[in-house]
């Protein structure tokens, strides 16, 4: 027993009380506080505990848990799998010991429906381990399942500090990513891309958080500590089931829910030509404190979130006007395709907010392959086996309307009084019908006449929208259509059609 607990404490010390004493200077939690914080007290069970390096005998003592701490926990009650990275050993370097760890954790998550959490922080692949021919035999490419994202479970991570390899990996292949300022996610660190190209790389060019928010969507959300961070895993997999095969939790509905409704009309301009926050409207709908916005600086033109509408979870695709007018851009549409394919994957019912004049077009658009990121929207709102209720708020025009739920795109498609469908913005259609321009003699009249027959009665009256709704109903409007398209004959499971879409593409 003397031996057991010598090494229980060596193992728990991880790199020693200086480095430990630097990052609580530095305001940085270490990999067990960053467990200790995210989990449910004293539910924290290590698996590993003992490992050391496997490869070269005289680190052992140097490598405590081979710099990655892995085990279950209890998250609000519930099983997960957690791996967090000890940046204080070897800089949490991959390693045959610490492979295994991690290989275990998703094995056990996948097999018996637990959530998954990476904390991020490494500094790659563990050197001279993986020098020369063997070292790649044997550290590299053992498990063909390393990468794999069959979406069984739900799998959440951080970037918490300087994250190259593994950490970057893991956190592309998650279907939620926060990122704290000033840490840095890339494929290899700024000295490594520096020796590449022959200059000094910035590291916040390379993969700092405005770049992973902003410019290439990796990011979910973006937090100023580790607690923070922490927070809105423990926050994004409240939304979320255990596993594929179960529907999500269902909460009690919070009080004030639904309280504005009656002045819901009034976030809307008198002008469709003027702009508003879309959010101010998904607030006013969904349960109070209940709205769980992702990737909110990318792809700004949409909104996607994760509410509950009467305690249960839904997804909220909705167009923004505040941005470009809510034309749909590129990265609108990767944003919500994998929007959709989250949702889908995991049981979570779709509500689609629409007021869009269509796509953004014209040569920035091309060069961002605009037409396969539309198809790819379509495609993945085609293959949604969740239910998907469609309410068009003000406009939709051309092939967003498809895109954006209409026709029989969606389960239910409704709109509110103020909606107007058409093929184009009835000033583009007086243009290029007429040959007519701004001040010209009969374009105000040829304006009228295009835009007379965009309200929404005529297509109400044909049965092509189910639905025109008064804008204080719409909340108990999802409420009673989600019920009704609930998923009973599989218990609330879809059929995830798209469980190996890629997670970034």
């Amino acid at each position: 027993m003397a031996a057991y607990e010598t090494r229980r404490q060596k193992a728990l010390a991880m790199g020693g009380n200086e480095k430990l004493t630097k990052r609580r200077a530095a305001g940085m939690l270490h990999a067990r506080e960053r467990i200790e914080y995210l989990v449910d007290k004293d539910s924290f069970l290590e698996s590993g505990l003992f490992g050391t390096s496997a490869v070269d005998e005289s680190e052992r003592d140097k490598t405590p848990a081979d710099g990655k701490i892995a085990g279950y926990a209890r998250l609000a009650g519930r099983e997960i799998a957690v791996v967090s990275n000890d940046f204080t050993v070897k800089g949490a370097s991959s390693s045959a010991t610490n492979g295994r760890k991690i290989g275990q954790m998703k094995r056990v998550a996948t097999q018996r429906g637990l959530p998954m959490v990476f904390l991020g922080e490494s500094s790659g692949a563990r050197m001279p381990d993986t020098m020369g021919s063997r070292g790649m035999g044997t550290m590299l490419g053992n498990d063909p399942t390393q990468y794999q994202r069959m979406r069984e479970t739900p799998w959440a991570a951080a970037v918490l500090g300087f994250c190259y390899g593994s950490s970057t990996w893991y956190s592309g292949l998650s279907e939620f990513c926060v990122m704290r300022k000033g840490a840095i996610m890339a494929v290899s660190s700024p000295q490594l891309v520096s020796l590449a190209i022959k200059e000094k790389a910035d590291p916040e060019e390379i993969g700092g958080w405005k770049l992973h928010s902003d410019v290439t969507g990796l990011v979910d959300l973006v937090v100023d500590t580790d607690e923070e961070a922490l927070d809105a895993i423990r926050k994004f997999l409240a939304y979320m089931p255990a596993h594929h095969n179960e529907a999500p939790p269902v909460h009690e509905v919070a009080a004030g829910s639904g309280d504005g409704m009656n002045d819901i009309l009034s976030i809307l301009p008198p002008s469709r030509t003027q702009v508003y926050d879309v959010r101010k409207v998904i607030r006013t709908i969904v349960d109070a404190d209940s709205y769980f916005e992702l990737k909110a600086r990318f792809g700004k033109v949409a909104v996607t979130a994760l509410s509950r509408i009467d305690g249960k979870t839904v997804g909220i695709v909705a167009n923004n006007p505040l941005h470009k007018g809510g034309a749909l851009d590129a990265e609108a549409c990767e944003k919500i395709t994998s929007f959709l394919v989250l949702c889908d994957s995991f049981n979570i019912p779709i509500v689609m907010l629409v007021d869009t004049p269509g796509f953004v077009i014209g040569v920035d658009a091309e060069r961002k392959r605009a037409p396969s990121r539309i198809m790819n929207f379509m495609n993945a709102l085609s293959l949604v086996t969740v239910p998907k209720i469609t309410i068009v708020l003000r406009k939709s025009y051309g092939q967003a309307y498809l895109n954006m739920g209409g026709g029989r795109n969606s389960d239910e498609f409704a709109a509110w009084p103020t909606a107007e469908i058409s093929f184009m913005d009835p000033r583009f259609a007086a243009s290029i019908v007429h040959g007519l321009q701004p001040g010209d003699h009969g374009y105000d009249d040829a304006v009228e006449k295009m835009g007379r027959d965009s309200q929404v009665w005529d297509i109400a009256a044909m049965y092509a929208v189910q639905m025109v709704i008064r804008p204080p109903d719409t909340r108990d409007y999802l409420i009673r259509m989600l019920s009704v398209h609930r998923l009973r004959l599989t218990n609330g499971v879809g059929q995830h059609l798209m469980r190996t879409w890629p997670t970034t593409y």
